[in-house]
């Protein structure tokens, strides 16, 4: 029988739930045995529905089972830091949603609480993991579409229920949600960091959260990320990155549906009327199995943890870069 790793999950938040720990169930590495929350009834109603062995009434229980390997915690954003520091402490390994934290200094702890428990920590953005990634970041290694030389992304959804976590501080907000999203696609895709970031963010006055945030985001030799990002507004995503022969549109980045293909459309750029378009078609998957298979197989050894928590925090450093700038109104370097 193949090697598995025994995970545990913090919490009983919508994404763990309903998408990460039924993908995860499905992985040729990962099977997750136990589920955690504040409130004993909810652990076992959701490990009941879910089929997991173990529920607990508090986060500390899970982290004490010396059965239990790894954590996935996907907590409310302020509780990333402390809750995967614990868990490093107990001896676990930690794969924690995004954002990782709520500035970089923050995230900056992570490094000596690894260093310490000699455990594996990394920022679950699962896209990285999705073949449609790959291989539009391979099209660009090749040279198909001449150098990489801007990115233009947009990202949004509809939420205006003030109770939602999302919308509220001080974790809450399109920038720290989505994003970063953006942000991380754009350092995967030119494969390197950002030089200086300008943004601006639109605050509901209700919620204290940021609903639209913006950005031009340069990187070394000219190249450029422009972002919109917003929580109010009819959802959409869409990715195009141009090069200097062609361009990449990614259809659907970020929630890549796991029950239908999904597709990049790559030009040549001959007319603007799609003549030298070309659609390359992917099977369905789903990238949060992906990923937690990915994370499994590092945990056992098998292969190398592809994004450690230095790239999380490389991550952050230009979130809060944004961030300054919205106040500054001003460039401001990562």
């Amino acid at each position: 029988m193949a090697k598995t790793v025994s995970w545990g999950v913090l919490g009983v938040a919508n994404i763990g739930v309903k998408q990460v720990i039924p993908a995860m169930q499905r992985g040729e590495v990962s099977r997750v045995e136990a589920i955690a929350s504040r409130d004993l009834a909810r652990a076992r109603r959701a490990a009941d529905a879910l089929g997991i062995a173990k529920a607990y009434g508090s986060y500390d229980e899970l982290l004490a089972d010396p059965a239990i390997e790894a954590i996935y915690n996907p907590l409310p954003n302020d509780l990333h830091v402390p809750w995967t520091i614990r868990a490093l402490e107990a001896g676990k390994h930690v794969l924690c949603e995004k954002p990782i934290a709520l500035d970089a200094v923050e995230a900056e702890t992570l490094i000596a609480a690894r260093n310490r428990a000699g455990r594996l920590v990394a920022e679950a953005f699962m896209v990285r993991h999705h073949p449609q990634w790959k291989r539009a970041r391979e099209i660009i290694k090749s040279g198909a579409i001449g150098q990489a030389r801007a990115i233009q992304t947009f990202f949004s959804y509809h939420l205006t229920d003030p109770a939602n976590i999302r919308n509220q501080p001080p974790g809450g907000g399109a920038l720290y949600d989505i994003g970063c999203y953006a942000i991380n696609t754009a350092r995967y895709v030119f494969a390197a960091e950002p030089t200086r970031v300008v943004a601006a963010l639109d605050v509901d006055p209700a919620f204290g959260v940021d609903r639209a945030a913006s950005a031009l985001i340069e990187f070394p030799g000219g190249r450029a990320l422009t972002f919109a990002c917003a929580t109010q507004v009819a959802p959409h995503q869409r990715v195009t990155i141009v090069g200097e022969t062609g361009r990449i549109e990614v259809a659907i980045p970020f929630n890549a549906p796991n029950d239908r293909p999904t597709r990049i459309v790559v030009d040549s750029g001959v007319d603007l009327v799609g003549g030298g378009a070309r659609v390359e078609t992917f099977a369905v998957c789903d990238q949060y199995t992906l990923q937690g298979d990915a994370f499994s197989r590092a945990v056992l050894g098998e292969a190398p943890l592809a994004y450690p928590i230095e790239d999380a925090i490389a991550n952050m450093r230009v979130i809060d870069a944004a961030f300054r700038s919205a106040r500054s109104g001003g460039w401001e370097r990562p």
